[in-house]
């Protein structure tokens, strides 16, 4: 790329190291298992966990399961967290739904005052009680610490609670004396009826040094890598329901995707881009998402910039770990707890050391640096946001274009 002064500018470089392997499916089967083999394996590593954190925590008092619980004597217990709701969709309710004249109504938070929470480990399960544990925060699926006692009635009076905390800090290698930049954007819903087009082929030719003054060209020349966080096209639903498609139908189908092909080769053929699936695009539907088949993208794969990449997707830049979904993790959480907003959901998913909790007081931080990245819908904001390695400070980047 060049400035207006002539001058020839060199996009910057940045080690690249996907990560992707813990979340890649080869050649299982499913095999007819539940749902419990999931909860008990999580459960074993966290209580591993959790038991080398307790006699720092309360090393005076001992640790009980739930099945030898003595009335009014303190002590610790681990286990998973269980969120009774009354308002939480079942299986039976979608049968029911069929034969029923009057639809049920689907709330968007399935949230009710009379929710509570049991605690289960390997033996049982315990009501919890007090107003410590509060119901509207915590999901199934959060493995935990409690320190109480047993009431007469038979529940557990919680006094205090022990998270797992942030993961330790890996070697930070922040000692970059230039500014890299990584570019994230999501929902690009190309196909959507409401999306502008020219909005994305806008930031395609900012971020490949096709747009803008000589500073801004400079900007773009820092670069390094670009990652397209899902939903980046948007199929009618009835043309996803198992049914042959008429001739005049298919290309409906097949539109969008061509649409974003040529989006993503005009990047590919610049800087390194990833592009993880999303719920609407056409991949598997439950996490973790496999990568969209690069048949789909005949122009991009051809350059070895493009990389298909699961969801979640992690990945290393110039030894920076990145670790991220296209949100559906964060998104149920909001139908079954309740928070500030998405950060807070997200710094959850951190204290818990569990990146989606809801699927199949803590000892303190250690100086842990985590930088939190939500990323807006692009085909409604506008929007893409910037993060520069040097030292994880973000701004966004918005696009308005006049289409009719």
């Amino acid at each position: 790329m060049g400035g207006e002064s002539g001058e020839i500018l060199q996009r910057k470089q940045a080690a690249y190291t996907c990560l992707d392997e813990p979340f890649e499916i080869g050649n299982e089967k499913y095999g007819g298992q539940q749902y419990s083999q999931i909860y008990f394996a999580r459960l074993h590593v966290a209580k591993t966990l959790l038991y080398s954190l307790i006699p720092l925590w309360k090393p005076e008092l001992p640790v009980c399961t739930v099945l030898s619980l003595e009335e009014g004597k303190e002590c610790v217990i681990v286990g998973t967290l269980y969120k009774h709701m009354k308002l939480k969709p079942r299986i039976l309710d979608e049968y029911s739904k069929e034969r029923s004249v009057i639809p049920l109504v689907k709330p968007h938070n399935f949230m009710d005052a009379d929710d509570y929470l049991i605690l289960e480990d390997e033996g049982g399960r315990v009501k919890l009680d007090g107003t410590v544990l509060l119901p509207s925060v915590y999901v199934t699926g959060v493995v935990v610490a409690l320190l109480g006692k047993e009431t007469t009635k038979g529940d557990f009076l919680v006094h205090e609670v022990l998270e797992a905390g942030l993961a330790p800090q890996i070697d930070r290698p922040l000692k970059l004396e230039e500014d890299k930049y990584v570019v994230f954007v999501s929902g690009l819903g190309v196909g959507n009826m409401t999306a502008n087009p020219l909005q994305f082929q806008l930031l395609v030719d900012h971020i490949t040094g096709h747009l803008g003054d000589e500073k801004e060209q400079h900007m773009a020349a820092q670069i390094v890598h670009v990652v397209i966080a899902g939903n980046s096209v948007e199929i009618p639903s009835e043309f996803l329901n198992g049914q042959n498609l008429a001739s005049k139908d298919q290309s409906k189908l097949s539109d969008p995707i061509k649409e974003l092909d040529i989006l993503l080769t005009q990047i590919a053929a610049g800087l390194p881009l990833d592009i993880m699936p999303g719920p609407n695009d056409p991949t598997n539907f439950a996490l973790p998402q496999q990568p969209l088949h690069r048949c789909l993208f005949p122009s991009s794969r051809v350059y070895n910039t493009f990389r298909s990449c699961t969801n979640p997707h992690c990945f290393e830049l110039d030894k920076i770990k990145f670790l991220g979904t296209s949100g559906q993790n964060i998104e149920d959480m909001g139908k079954y707890s309740e928070a500030k907003g998405e950060l807070e959901f997200m710094e959850r998913t951190m204290n818990w050391r569990h990146i989606a909790p809801t699927t199949p007081n803590t000892l303190g931080p250690e100086g842990q640096i985590v930088r939190l990245i939500s990323i807006p819908k692009f085909c409604e904001t506008g929007v893409a946001v910037m993060l520069n390695l040097r030292n994880l400070e973000c701004h966004t980047i918005s696009f308005e274009a006049e289409f009719s």
